[in-house]
């Protein structure tokens, strides 16, 4: 038998040897999460399990106070309908991205981009017919979109505008965003979040009513813009060496150079972090709990440690978050390569 026969054969017996740990973990986990676990409500079960099986049944109790968090329970149909709407908004601006509809001009795609100020609006209940609704009772699901998106979004002009000014403003201008950029990420988040909760108030003037979400919203738009500012900084670095020039000896204007040459090579280059980055603040909007904001993962918690008698079945709990999340992210992430994709071919 030749060296390379006497390898491969090597290599699959070590690969049998990985296989059967592996298999016997498998195993263990459908045991405890299939075989042995208790689906329906009964909480007489579940603590007879004694932890040798999980409980899934917390998830029909607990569910909808984690979705929603503190909304009054008789007006859930509110954050339910404007998350309908945000999540339809979405698929209609990412179905051209895989090719599932051809795009018809401004109009088709600026139209569903209303959802997001016309869900707002339910949430808060600002008109007749609605229950006047504080955003300190805003919870759950809802709210991690809402950071999310938001920051996200509004964050995307801020990040443009600070990596030009770092890389080709003036000293006057370079030196203060500089400061600004490394200031901001030289703390952590949960710095910036005690500080909108506990310093803001005392610095904005009191007839703003700022309440606890938009100062938080404030401080997660910042923190996004700065990191999202270095990324398209570096972007900016390669692309411009050349390619204003170039454009420039076609005879385009700045104006046309930076819309029709620049700008969409830089959001080429910066799609894989840019896709990273996102996903980065659909996780961070989970510390928001320290601040007494109840998102998707502190309405669990809190729901969790009211609750004597389900209290123990955290588990399950996080791991059914943990899912929600993982699911989050992949879309995310399978948007995000899509993009690249088609920016690429």
């Amino acid at each position: 038998m030749s060296t390379p026969h006497r390898a491969l054969v090597a290599r699959i017996r070590w690969s049998w040897l990985w296989c059967l740990p592996a298999a016997w973990m498998a195993w263990q986990v459908l045991d405890w999460a299939v075989w042995q676990a208790v689906f329906r409500p009964d909480l007489a079960a579940c603590k007879a399990l004694q932890h040798q099986g999980a409980c899934w049944g917390v998830v029909q109790v607990k569910g909808m106070a984690w979705l929603f968090g503190r909304y009054p329970v008789d007006e859930r149909w509110r954050p339910a309908l404007a998350m309908g709407l945000w999540l339809g908004s979405v698929m209609w601006q990412c179905l051209p991205v895989f090719g599932l509809r051809s795009r018809r001009g401004p109009a088709p795609e600026l139209a569903p981009l209303l959802a997001w100020p016309l869900g707002l609006w339910l949430m808060s209940g600002q008109g007749p017919g609605l229950q006047l609704v504080d955003t300190a009772q805003w919870g759950g699901l809802p709210l991690t979109l809402l950071l999310t998106a938001l920051s996200l979004i509004a964050g995307a002009p801020l990040a443009l505008s600070l990596a030009w000014a770092r890389h080709k403003g003036a000293a006057w201008l370079s030196w203060p965003v500089t400061t600004l950029i490394e200031v901001i990420r030289g703390a952590p988040l949960v710095m910036w979040l005690f500080g909108a909760a506990f310093v803001l108030p005392g610095l904005l003037p009191a007839e703003w009513h700022w309440g606890p979400l938009a100062r938080v919203l404030l401080v997660t738009t910042l923190f996004s813009s700065v990191y999202a500012a270095e990324i398209l900084r570096g972007s900016l670095a390669t692309v411009l060496r050349d390619q204003a020039e170039a454009a420039a000896v076609l005879g385009a204007t700045w104006w046309q150079s930076q819309t029709r040459v620049i700008l969409p090579q830089v959001w080429r280059q910066s799609l894989p972090p840019l896709t990273s980055h996102a996903i980065g603040v659909l996780k961070d909007t989970a510390l928001v709990t320290i601040v007494s904001l109840q998102d998707l993962t502190g309405a669990m918690g809190i729901s969790l440690n009211g609750d004597a008698d389900w209290r123990p079945f955290f588990l399950e709990a996080y791991l059914v978050i943990a899912g929600v999340y993982a699911a989050m992210c992949l879309c995310v992430a399978a948007i995000g390569h899509r993009l690249e994709h088609n920016a690429t071919h």
